[in-house]
């Protein structure tokens, strides 16, 4: 059936076409900050300012893409203009957000779009047909991406934000204990942990053959003796390590078979061992996500990335957006207690899950 013209009101038509817009066109700046980074273009203006072509300069970069380029980022009102002068400058405000590395430099997220939306067609057809697109077909982007979205924040919180919220893990690793990380990609937070805990031993599993040997060069350049790294399918993590701690930050919803992965780390654990999980911060229910600002985000990169990879592989299909009830019943199911849920500092979109061996 075809609609009625005449029943529709003509305001909320205008209004959601004008949101349409205004959608489509944050989506192409999204690309433009994911070139500047990429270029080296946004650190170029973060550091003076100045006119297109000293701005290229400065950049070692081609003068009318750049002067293209800032044309987009002024009317975005990510930089400023004067007309007089011709000069470009970008806020120290919008700098630190833009620039610097760290946790408050988000502009390796904008590297997510360019990403995914190379899947788009890819995920069309398994909507079509079922099945999903494999992890490998994300790689080797996908390992870079994932590295900067992380590495800032692990760098700035990891050891003293995140793992003193995490019962007496800071405790235990002080002491010294067996650690794994299970999906620890290029192992960047292991051997945070292994620099900042020497009398503890940790193991980095992942299925990525690229990130372990990122993980095992960055161990040897800053000389760790106690960080070692597998490639593995984490639902084969060994049971005779008798691991006092797991950590799964964002990795288990991913998975082709969760319930399965928490169940071998539950009984890889030693009896007072435990699980260490950072995951997404939602609702399992839709309709209590609704008003989160993040939600519309982490559905869609869920689509086109987490659902998709363990779909291919014939998995559950879990998703980002699994939840805190569903999680808490998961880990419940295989045999956990005293499962506890946290704020991670200065990370609005994911929880700290402690859970304890039964």
């Amino acid at each position: 059936m075809g609609t009625d013209l005449s029943t529709l009101d003509e305001q909320r038509v205008e209004e959601f076409a004008g949101r349409l817009f205004g959608t489509y066109t944050e989506a192409i700046v999204t690309l433009m900050i994911d070139l500047g980074a990429r270029t080296g273009a946004l650190d170029a203006l973060a550091a003076a300012g100045g006119t297109s072509t000293e701005i290229a300069e400065r950049a070692g970069l081609d003068e009318r893409y750049v002067r293209e380029w800032l044309g987009a980022l002024v009317t975005a009102g990510i930089a400023d203009h004067d007309p007089a002068t011709g000069c470009y400058a970008l806020p120290a405000e919008h700098a630190l957000c833009l620039t610097g590395g760290g946790s408050l430099d988000l502009s390796p997220f904008s590297r997510v779009a360019t990403l995914l939306a190379g899947h788009v067609a890819g995920v069309a057809r398994a909507f079509r047909e079922g099945g999903g697109v494999p992890y490998e077909a994300f790689r080797p982007e996908f390992t870079d991406v994932m590295d900067g979205m992380s590495r800032g924040s692990f760098d700035s919180q990891l050891i003293d934000g995140i793992l003193p919220r995490a019962g007496d893990t800071v405790e235990r690793l002080t002491a010294g204990v067996r650690a794994a990380d299970i999906g620890c990609g290029t192992g960047h937070a292991v051997n945070l942990m292994a620099r900042a805990f020497p009398r503890s031993e940790f193991t980095g599993y992942d299925t990525a053959a690229d990130g372990i040997a990122r993980a095992r060069d960055e161990a040897a350049r800053w000389g760790l003796t106690n960080a070692t790294f597998e490639v593995l399918d984490v639902v084969n993590l060994p049971l005779d390590a008798a691991f006092s701690v797991v950590f799964a930050f964002d990795a288990v919803h991913d998975q082709a078979h969760p319930a399965r992965v928490l169940g071998r780390v539950h009984d890889a654990l030693t009896p007072d061992g435990a699980l260490v999980m950072l995951d997404v911060r939602a609702s399992s229910a839709v309709g209590d996500n609704v008003g989160n600002p993040y939600a519309p985000l982490l559905y869609g990169f869920s689509t086109l990335h987490c659902l998709t990879v363990s779909l291919a592989q014939g998995g559950a299909g879990l998703g980002a957006m699994w939840g805190e009830e569903l999680a808490r019943h998961m880990l419940v199911e295989v045999g956990f207690v005293d499962v506890t849920v946290d704020a991670v500092p200065d990370d609005p979109m994911n929880s700290l899950y402690v859970a304890r061996r039964g």
